[in-house]
């Protein structure tokens, strides 16, 4: 029963950030970054701003905030160790950008497209977020290291874990900017795969690519 309460509490949780956060990106995206308080969204929510603040403790968290960094640390962990490092983070990320933008690409933006778009925009334009953002490549960074668990225990192997998931970050970013350029009319999980593709080349990233023990 206890199991049951906790994990209703958690589906609970996850339903009202979902709520605050899609209010926040809309005011945002309406109104102005600046020119929108906490308050407001709270109003908008119909929730106190106390409420607001218990789940995103900083303004900045209502846009910023999302499950990649888990997501990707659960999918690296469930990868075999007999990959090459970089497919192993890549796959992750590719199947996290997946689970963000709705698992499906047509013609026009899904719902889950479109939230994202708004999200990316306001990072984009935001002096503020903009900062923040970079703070969130580290946390992201962290996760790939904490998904690998024991494997990256030692300081080599950390060290190169590290540089992988750090390159893998970069090339990830650079085909998130070019979706958000293209207002999401590409599917950004292929995108963020040709981005991996070019940069780490077909032999380590493609269809066939070699297995060599996880090492970059």
């Amino acid at each position: 029963m206890t199991d049951q309460h906790s994990t209703l509490r958690a589906q609970r949780r996850s339903e009202t950030q979902r709520m605050i956060q899609a209010h926040a990106v809309r005011l945002f995206t309406e109104r102005g970054y600046d020119a929108t308080a906490v308050t407001d969204v709270a109003e908008a929510a119909g929730v106190s701003p106390m409420t607001v603040y218990r789940h995103f403790p900083t303004k900045e968290d209502l846009v910023l905030f999302d499950q990649n960094g888990r997501i990707v640390g659960e999918r690296i962990a469930a990868s075999s160790a007999a990959q090459h490092l970089v497919r192993r983070i890549g796959n992750a990320l590719i199947e996290s950008a997946t689970t963000l933008t709705g698992g499906a690409h047509g013609d026009s933006p899904t719902a889950d497209e479109r939230f994202l778009l708004a999200r990316l925009r306001l990072m984009i334009s935001t002096p503020a977020l903009r900062a923040k953002h970079l703070d969130n490549q580290y946390v992201l960074q962290r996760a790939i290291v904490d998904g690998l668990g024991d494997e990256a225990d030692d300081p080599d192997t950390l060290f190169h874990t590290q540089a992988a998931a750090s390159a893998c970050l970069a090339a990830m970013h650079t085909a998130v900017m070019r979706w958000a350029e293209d207002n999401g009319r590409t599917d950004l999980p292929a995108l963020i795969t040709q981005a991996f593709t070019a940069t780490f080349g077909a032999s380590v990233f493609g269809d066939g690519a070699a297995v060599d023990g996880g090492q970059p």
